[in-house]
């Protein structure tokens, strides 16, 4: 059997091509050949590493990286995202055993919509609303390796939405041997998967080599009724160029989820102050999710059918995915200490919340458009009396391209240069046309199709005109260039980075059905639009070209009289949103004889308004047509740090402030009286992160970390006009205060196990932090046979227990204002085994 830690453990060195370092952790091509020699490495090998839970690092900002060698022991099919979770300054919430749910990240207090995620150096967070959707990452055995910068981002991060830090996941290189495997895995919860992957190895005049990978997860979700599947197909195409580290190499990537949601619990404060949930009262418990049955609806002539189930049957509660990417790298040497780089990308995606859906009136005023009566038969039942439920979609489609290439000078052994060039173009279409729901089993309806009337049958009102829940067309733009400065003075001991990147975005903003002034509601419709509107009952003509449709609005009562008014709505439009900042980052290391060094990072990024949020219009006082979110969210990061770094011991803590100003929510504007996504103020936030690998025998190793979190918020910040939220000086929610996680593997003969434990601490539910959900601690396990000690060359076992313990706790946390909002929460995955058999050839 081969001793991988003699691999990883050699004599410690320092390498200066891209070759001898191999697959760097950085986020694109350009990154990775500045960066080649900040790796420490063991001979020919790649980083040093214990276990692969922990890498040594050089570079000057905070940064933690696992290799495949730890990914491996995980669970089969697992979220990248969750295998992370050891990570100091990161938590994740699993929605489900398995990581087909997807769940909620955490970094230094940011949320995953913060926090840019790349993928070999193209950008993964939607173009759209900046969401990271974990579950349709990369399958974990084809990942090299996954790096997380806390507060950072590269020279040439591709990101419209950074200012918590970046992820950045690279794929393993085809090998120059040929070969592959096979795995199958069962487990908890009808759980069934196979993977396979084969390599190429080096063929033809010029040493091309290849690699291909096919899987395949199904599994019944751990409470209610329904399931999960997932199929994911990869490939890859490496062409080495000279022996120089030059290459060009083209990925190819899909992914297909098709999953019915999970319905965690309601949550809300008891008479004593303390926390209570629906899974309290529930008759299914702890288990609680949608319902299981739904009622029949009859369709007869002549009768006013109404079909009175709600919207949480688990059979309407379907989240579908496609996805997929091209990923082109490449570097080249054009002259003696000359590089270029460029890596293009291509993405695209069709997704959908799943699980929108409504009850129609078949003589609703959207069937009748411009006709005063009518209406149409949804049901077939011969009349237009009924309540019909129909499906609602909110539809994405986004085609993206993007360029990351670099220009780098090697001016000498101590100082380069590199001058940057980053664009990312996403095409976003938004639709939603009503689609039918199948009645064929009225016990037990589907959705005609996943993606509602896109892809199967519409539904056509009097004019003509296909139902819809929303139309609009956006293009997210991104033109960055950047510069950056690397200088190693006084024999290597000082190392100095200075960088600066100008981020220049574009929204583009195309909105095709009418918008309710100054919120996010609109109406898709073909009825004759009115100039003029019921004000208190009172006809007037409407501002602004504004418009009002008959029947749409509110009624109040005045001195005892029921009193209408019309609810305006601004027209379909068409506008541009413009923004560009200066952002420098900068580091330094000082390395003193032997294994400690010190570094200090400052860094500033930001996160643009999303998209979705600069859809939510108004008219101001001047007659312009604004959205009333006025600034980006930036962050001011500064990070200091202290490492050291042995054959068996990898150790490193650090200290970090970040201010984070213009911060984005839905609060009450004074100015307009309604409330809507806007500014907000600052939050103050600083904290703790350290962590350590140690190997005593090369048979035993352990891992720890720790963190701390505070957070406080600076402003006060409206509810209305009369009401003020009084977070001001409140922490961030879902942010735990602690966190520790320690876990050890052991190796002998043909046996290698290990277990490690996550301590999460107590983490707010609402803004005024009045409510909170208890600290949970997970224990996880696994345990890998070799049986090739028994004639089986190629051939392991491999059993992996998540929460081990059987804890129960809430997870992924739906959070409010305060305790009288509407909150929820995930339940965590219970206690889970999962075995998998793997062959080699």
């Amino acid at each position: 059997m081969i001793n991988r830690k003699r691999l990883f453990w050699a004599t410690t060195a320092i390498v200066g091509t891209l070759a001898g370092a191999g697959a760097a952790s950085a986020q694109s091509t350009g990154t990775q050949a500045t960066e080649v020699d900040e790796i420490v490495v063991t001979g020919a090998r790649g980083p040093r590493t214990i276990d692969g839970a922990i890498v040594a690092e050089n570079v000057g900002k905070s940064r933690s990286t696992i290799t495949q060698e730890y990914i491996a022991t995980q669970a089969a099919g697992q979220s990248i995202n969750e295998i992370l979770n050891l990570v100091p300054g990161m938590n994740f919430t699993n929605n489900d055993p398995y990581g087909s749910s997807g769940g909620n990240i955490r970094l230094h207090g940011f949320d995953g919509n913060r926090i840019a995620q790349t993928f070999d150096g193209m950008p993964l967070n939607d173009s759209g609303n900046y969401a990271l959707y974990t579950n349709q990452q990369l399958d974990s055995e084809l990942i090299d390796r996954a790096t997380v910068n806390t507060g950072t981002t590269d020279a040439d991060s591709p990101s419209a939405s950074a200012t918590g830090g970046t992820i950045n996941i690279s794929s393993i290189t085809p090998t120059e041997e040929f070969g592959g495997w096979v795995k199958g895995s069962l487990g908890d919860f009808n759980y069934k998967r196979v993977m396979g992957l084969v390599n190429t190895g080096a063929v033809g005049p010029w040493g091309t080599r290849a690699w291909l990978a096919y899987s395949d997860q199904s599994y019944d979700k751990f409470k209610g009724i329904g399931d999960l599947g997932k199929i994911q197909y990869n490939a890859k195409i490496y062409q080495p160029i000279r022996d120089n580290g030059d290459f060009v190499s083209l990925a190819a990537h899909w992914n297909r989820n098709r999953n019915n949601n999970y319905n965690g619990p309601n949550l809300f404060r008891n008479a004593d102050g303390s926390l209570g949930s629906t899974a309290d009262t529930s008759p299914f418990g702890w288990n609680v999710d949608f319902v299981p049955t739904y009622t029949a609806p009859t369709f007869r002539n002549g009768l006013a059918d109404v079909d009175s189930n709600g919207t949480s049957y688990w059979g309407l509660r379907v989240n579908p995915s496609d996805t997929g990417n091209l990923r082109g790298q490449s570097r080249f040497t054009l002259a003696e200490g000359l590089i270029f780089t460029f890596d293009p990308s291509f993405q695209y995606v069709l997704a959908n919340g799943g699980s929108q859906q409504t009850v129609l009136a078949e003589n609703d005023a959207l069937l009748r458009g411009t006709n005063a009566t009518g209406g149409v038969d949804l049901n077939g039942d011969g009349d237009l009396l009924d309540k019909v439920r129909v499906m609602t979609p909110s539809n994405t489609h986004t085609q993206r391209y993007g360029i990351n290439s670099s220009l780098i000078w090697n001016l000498n052994e101590d100082h380069s240069l590199r001058l940057a060039y980053t664009l990312d173009h996403a095409r976003h279409r938004q639709t939603g046309a009503y689609g039918t729901i199948d009645f064929s089993n009225p016990t037990e309806p589907r959705f005609t199709n996943y993606f509602g009337g896109r892809n199967g049958p519409t539904i056509t009102n009097l004019n003509g005109y296909d139902l819809r829940a929303r139309d609009r067309l956006s293009y997210a733009i991104l033109n960055q260039v950047a510069f950056e400065y690397r200088g190693k003075f006084m024999d290597d001991h000082l190392r100095l980075n200075l960088g600066v990147r100008a981020p220049f975005f574009k929204r583009e903003m195309n909105q095709y059905c009418y918008s309710q002034s100054g919120s996010s509601s609109v109406r898709c419709t073909s009825e004759t639009a009115s100039t003029t509107g019921l004000v208190n009952g009172v006809s007037t003509p409407l501002a602004n070209g504004m418009v009002s449709f008959a029947g749409v609005g509110t009624t109040r009562t005045v001195d005892g009289v029921p009193v209408f008014t019309s609810t305006q709505f601004i027209k379909p439009y068409s506008r541009e949103k413009t923004f560009d900042d200066i952002l420098p980052n900068l580091n330094a290391t000082w390395r003193f004889d032997g294994a400690s060094s010190v570094y200090f990072s400052y860094a500033e990024s930001l996160t643009l308004p999303r998209t979705d949020n600069l859809y939510t219009v108004l008219y101001n006082a001047d007659g312009e047509l604004i959205s009333p979110i006025l600034d980006p969210e930036t962050s001011k990061t500064y990070d200091a740090g202290y490492r050291y770094q042995t054959g068996t011991l990898i150790a490193s803590a650090n200290i970090w402030y970040t201010q984070f100003q213009n911060r984005i929510l839905s609060a009450y504007d004074p100015e307009t009286n309604i409330s809507t996504d806007r500014n907000v103020g600052d939050v103050d936030m600083m904290g703790f992160d350290a962590q350590l690998g140690y190997s005593p025998i090369e048979s035993l190793s352990f891992y720890a970390s720790a963190s701390y979190n505070d957070s406080e918020i600076q402003d006060d910040y409206r509810r209305s006009s009369s009401s003020v939220i009084p977070v001001g000086g409140k922490s961030l929610v879902e942010t735990p205060d602690w966190t520790f996680v320690l876990s050890a593997k052991y190796e002998t003969g043909p046996l290698s196990a290990g277990i490690q434990a996550k301590y999460v601490g107590e983490r707010w539910l609402t803004d005024v932090n009045d409510l909170a959900v208890p600290s949970y601690t997970v224990v996880n396990a696994d345990a890998r046979f070799d049986l090739g000690y028994f004639g089986f060359e190629g051939t392991d076992i491999q059993i992996n227990v998540t929460n081990l313990l059987d804890e129960e706790y809430f997870g992924s946390l739906g959070t409010g204002l305060d305790a009288n909002s509407s909150l929820y929460a995930n339940q965590g995955p219970p206690r889970t085994i999962q075995a998998s058999v793997r062959y080699a050839f």
